[in-house]
């Protein structure tokens, strides 16, 4: 049920992408080009976009949004996974347990990217002639649409998070084609959960 593929992406090590094949072909019906980004994925990534450049995970600026702080199931799910320790970080324990017993997690550790001429605002924002890349911690359909999420323990005193979240669903948006207003954003641990939607959001 799970496919899964180790990606050596430069000098932050391997990720391991893995994405619930029933899930993706059961919750991505209206979203035909994401499942097919999906599972290209698994053998078609571009590394070489990952050895060097920007990255979505250490980006030091804010963006402006209406962010709401919540409680949601997903931080049940994350307690669940902590509680069991299977593996050594606590990101993977998250997210393991999410890919194999939530019935809306299709994929973990998504990889990303963006090109300079496929953002008007790149050099601007990143002064770099190479890509923005990324890798997305949880992707979920939720109520019709898809939802990018990051683990982060203490979430309450995160500064960054949603700058980080955005660009994965902008990166997502121009790899699939699937226009913003599809993609929800949120990030979490396991006592808070903040929202919010990245079509509202204007750099």
């Amino acid at each position: 049920m799970i496919l899964k593929t180790s990606l050596k992406h430069g000098r932050y090590g391997y990720y391991s992408y893995r994405i619930h094949k029933i899930k993706l072909e059961t919750l991505c019906n209206g979203y035909t080009s994401l499942s097919e980004y999906l599972k290209k994925m698994l053998k078609d990534c571009p590394d070489d976009y990952f050895q060097e450049g920007p990255r979505s995970s250490v980006l030091k600026f804010k963006v402006d949004a209406d962010i709401k702080h919540l409680n949601h199931e997903i931080e049940i799910f994350a307690r669940l996974g902590l509680d069991l320790r299977y593996y050594d970080t606590a990101h993977m324990n998250v997210q393991m347990f999410m890919l194999s017993y939530d019935s809306k997690t299709i994929a973990i550790e998504v990889p990303l990217w963006i090109l300079p001429e496929e953002y008007e605002k790149f050099n601007e924002l990143f002064d770099s002639k190479l890509p923005l890349t990324g890798h997305i911690d949880v992707l979920r359909i939720e109520d019709g649409k898809i939802w990018i999420w990051d683990y982060k323990p203490n979430a309450h005193r995160e500064k960054y998070a949603m700058t980080q979240v955005y660009f994965y669903a902008l990166m997502l948006s121009k790899r699939t084609g699937i226009p913003l207003e599809d993609f929800r954003c949120g990030y979490f641990d396991d006592k808070d959960t903040y929202i919010f939607n990245p079509s509202k959001i204007n750099l």
